[in-house]
């Protein structure tokens, strides 16, 4: 009788939680309804209570064709995403709505909580996650950075210095032994060596193929693939309860963001006691200006980390990409190299080799044809496959899409380079010519005049206040190290397959990109 009564209390415990929960699951199943019937019909499948889930989880592994499939079929390239366990989501590849929430209606479109949250634990208070005056001052203060001088500075002294000192050497010793390497982890070795001596005056010394990853570039590999398989996440709550008990993927997140922020901290300190010492070049990097500025070391820290993360990231995976693209387009490495000589050519008392050897800013800015090259090529296979905001309160974009307060708003980079409306049948060649006022004719140089494209059609450097603030240095960069290398070797991939482009926080070729050097005859 006793465990009657037992199993009587527990069925009217349990009938009272669901007469508790009723009203809560009609209003949820309610407000899905009418999300339903106010979503267009250009959207994934979307059922009461799940929304997309199902039909996303099944395509995780394809999301930027799935989501490519719905925006070229939708009239507004905008489509909506409801799904249990995420924010509703308007993802969009309408250039006219990028320019509205990137600058029109600013102040609408901050990069929020939930954003903060995903990246908190890596970025901390960095400028790529924050808002409002903790964003502006860290803006002002890096924009400095950035000017004429620095970037002509940055060529003569950090760009020669490693490209013509240690990556062409490199690559002189892979063609000389027929070696096979991986050229997106020498780019991805450079741009860190590049970018951690220009922000902390700090040389990891990591372009020596036979050694590993050095723990601090390794826990950034880490930390950056496990923030994006976050953003990723069917549900948002798996991660989290994850990171509550400190299991799985999180666990490998917390232990990779210690060792990035003690590297950080201890190169830190040890330049704040050089500083006290006496014993460095005033003002000779970023993290010295920071440090004599009396900035507080957890807030350098975060700054430090956020321009390490951008600069190692961002341009490697651009230039990787590039160079599988142009071994797919032979026709248009031959004009670049053409190019890159044509812009070189008129130097006075130079011998060929000489001429080959390295190159000024000024021959940099002339190399228009390399640029255009590398814009199509961004274009197609964007460095950051989008970016998202979080709407401070309700909103209609131009496109007649309206945004609920709190709704995450992604604009869609990688599949605005595959958008027919916006780049026409032919959008899946590669036509540098695009980018140039005028084709480039037969037997002529081909650094023509470059034409002006909108940053809110081509917003892979982000756009509005908010726009890359090394954008140039990246293309110097860029340029520089394209140049050096297509003037000395031909790269040959061992595979012929198209490599698999994942949407980390910056975009991955699957499997590296393994190649032959060859010498350029």
């Amino acid at each position: 009788s006793t465990q009657k009564l037992k199993s009587s209390h527990l069925a009217a415990m349990w009938w009272y939680c669901i007469f508790l929960a009723l009203p809560i699951l009609l209003f949820l199943v309610q407000r899905q309804i009418t999300r339903i019937r106010n979503t267009p019909i250009h959207t994934p499948p979307t059922y009461p209570i799940l929304g997309c889930l199902i039909s996303y989880y099944k395509n995780r592994h394809r999301l930027l064709d799935f989501f490519i499939h719905y925006l070229s079929q939708s009239p507004t390239q905008t489509i909506l995403i409801n799904r249990l366990g995420a924010r509703r989501t308007i993802l969009t590849a309408n250039p006219l709505n990028v320019e509205y929430m990137l600058k029109t209606n600013f102040k609408n479109y901050p990069k929020g909580k939930s954003l903060n949250e995903l990246l908190y634990d890596l970025l901390g208070s960095g400028i790529f996650i924050v808002d409002g005056k903790l964003w502006s001052d860290q803006r002002k203060q890096l924009s400095h950075e950035f000017s004429t001088r620095s970037l002509k500075d940055f060529v003569g002294k950090t760009l020669e210095d490693e490209v013509q000192g240690r990556l062409i050497p490199l690559l002189e010793s892979a063609s000389n032994n027929n070696l096979v390497i991986d050229m997106q982890d020498v780019l991805t070795r450079l741009a860190f060596e590049i970018v951690c001596q220009l922000s902390l005056g700090y040389d990891p010394c990591c372009l020596d193929l036979s050694k590993p990853f050095p723990p601090l570039l390794s826990s950034f590999e880490k930390a950056t693939a496990i923030c994006a398989m976050r953003a990723a996440s069917p549900i948002t709550l798996v991660w989290k309860i994850k990171r509550m008990f400190n299991v799985g993927s999180e666990k490998s997140l917390k232990e990779a963001v210690k060792v990035v922020h003690e590297s950080m901290m201890e190169i830190i300190r040890k330049k704040k006691k050089d500083i006290n010492e006496k014993k460095y070049v005033s003002g000779s990097d970023l993290l010295t200006r920071l440090l004599e500025a009396g900035e507080d070391e957890i807030m350098v820290r975060d700054m430090i980390t956020s321009i390490v993360l951008a600069g190692r990231d961002s341009t490697a995976a651009a230039m990787t990409w590039f160079f599988w693209v142009l071994s797919r387009n032979r026709s248009k490495e031959e004009l670049i190299v053409k190019g890159v000589r044509e812009a070189v050519g008129g130097k006075n008392n130079k011998n060929e080799f000489e001429l080959m050897k390295s190159f000024d800013y000024d021959d940099l800015k002339k190399m228009t044809y390399l640029k255009a090259c590398l814009c199509e090529s961004m274009r197609m296979y964007a460095p950051v496959a989008w970016d998202s905001k979080f709407a401070a309160d309700d909103d209609v974009l131009p496109d007649g899409t309206k945004v609920g307060k709190g709704d995450k708003v992604t604009y869609f980079s990688y599949g605005m380079g595959r958008m027919e409306a916006l780049w026409g049948k032919d959008w899946n060649e590669f036509k540098p010519d695009r980018w140039l006022e005028e084709a480039v004719k037969e037997g002529e140089d081909p650094n023509g005049v470059l034409k002006h494209v909108s940053p809110y059609k081509f917003a892979v450097f982000h756009a509005g206040p908010r726009v890359c603030l090394g954008k140039d240095m990246a293309f110097i960069q860029m340029e520089y190290v394209v140049a050096s290398i297509l003037n000395r070797f031909e790269l040959k991939p061992v595979l012929t397959d198209e490599p698999v482009y994942i949407p980390y926080l910056t975009a991955y070729m699957a499997g590296g990109f393994k190649v032959r050097v060859h010498k350029r005859v």
